[in-house]
């Protein structure tokens, strides 16, 4: 009976955990709360960024960094980004249940009858992944070596992949 306990209780903590991740949004005003961030370093360089949460995945987060640089690209009026560099700055912490003991105790005669079951003390860890870009933008194509994203195509695609609208 346990085992079908403990498996109904991951599937449905699964079923919850799966609706937690980040949404696409900006970033709160307070610190750690998860969103997408970006600030002009220059007339066609920019710090972008996604902050997630402790149910995103890396890659996740990445693609979002991404999105939100073609997005920043295109409203300053720039078609095509490189990225210069890319940070992970991401922080993780580590959380323990309480531990909860439950005890009985029966008392035959003089005989003491007792159980106790103890529940609790799983350790969780959580990662909160952050991905920033320093992007370099250009109106037209550059004839660089290395990799040249199209900002359209790239709204388009994580767009889709994502199903944001």
């Amino acid at each position: 009976m346990s085992t079908i306990f403990k498996n109904i209780f991951a599937l449905l903590s699964m079923l919850l955990l799966s609706s937690c991740a980040s949404t696409y949004t900006p970033q709160s005003t307070f610190p750690g709360f998860n969103g997408y961030f970006d600030t002009q370093l220059g007339e066609n360089i920019f710090q972008v960024g996604f902050q997630g949460d402790g149910y995103d995945s890396r890659g996740r987060v990445t693609d979002l960094a991404l999105l939100r640089s073609a997005e920043v690209a295109l409203q300053n009026g720039f078609a095509y980004f490189v990225i210069a560099n890319m940070a992970d700055n991401s922080s993780s912490a580590n959380y323990i249940a309480p531990t909860t003991t439950q005890a009985t105790a029966t008392v035959v005669g003089n005989t003491g009858y007792g159980t106790a079951t103890t529940y609790g003390g799983q350790s969780f860890f959580f990662t909160y992944p952050n991905t920033t870009n320093t992007i370099v933008c250009f109106k037209e194509k550059p004839a660089i070596q290395g990799l040249v994203y199209e900002a359209k195509f790239v709204v388009a695609s994580l767009k889709a992949k994502y199903g944001i609208k």
